[in-house]
């Protein structure tokens, strides 16, 4: 079946840094546009950043300058790298695989950006 699994989320303090991991199986991963997103209680779920099989990259305003996407087709990974991460930053992020018709999600994980 298929699964995308989210690492490396925690707390970190403004200003510091994380990289989140989505491993993803069950799928071919290479056809997929894969996406991070994130929700916070309360607010709607916002795009971050995602990338295309041939590696077209959008990210969210709010992000760009601070957040890199990559992806491993190799591995069936892809990456989030946050730097300068803010409070506002403070969600679950969860990792989305897309290819139409089909569209799967992650559990999330959990960043806490506080001092």
């Amino acid at each position: 079946q298929v699964q995308l699994v989210e690492s490396g989320g925690g707390l970190v303090q403004p200003g510091g840094s994380l990289r989140l991991s989505c491993a993803a199986s069950g799928i071919i991963f290479s056809a997929y546009i894969m996406g991070w997103y994130r929700q916070d209680p309360g607010k709607q779920r916002e795009l971050v950043a995602r990338i295309t099989p041939g590696g077209n990259i959008n990210y969210a305003d709010s992000v760009k300058g601070r957040f890199t996407i990559s992806r491993d087709n190799a591995k069936k990974m892809v990456y989030l790298q946050m730097n300068s991460l803010k409070p506002e930053d403070t969600a679950v992020y969860l990792c989305n695989a897309v290819t139409i018709p089909y569209e799967y999600w992650g559990q999330g994980t959990q960043v806490t950006v506080s001092s």
